[in-house]
């Protein structure tokens, strides 16, 4: 059975929508540590801050259903070709 970092790497090796979604999330939180480190921080930094990590979650979580959505679909496969021997 495929472990989640197998699936993953799968995903992010042949699945373009994956592939976006990762992207996302590497840019938000390339965005985030750019705020994070800044020395000074405004009230609209810290606006964008939250909204940064809201949508960073959101992308992780559509990654996350897109992992879980693979991981049902090779155990069905799994299943069906034990149940077929």
């Amino acid at each position: 059975m495929s472990t989640p970092g197998d699936i993953r790497d799968e995903l992010l090796a042949g699945n373009a929508e994956y592939q976006r979604l990762a992207e996302q999330h590497s840019h938000y939180q390339a965005e985030l540590e750019k705020i994070l480190h800044s020395e000074f921080h405004s009230s609209e930094d810290l606006v964008q801050e939250i909204e940064l990590k809201k949508l960073r979650l959101q992308v992780k979580d559509q990654m996350e259903r897109m992992c879980a959505e693979t991981r049902r679909k090779v155990a069905h496969a799994g299943a069906m070709a034990a149940a077929s021997r």
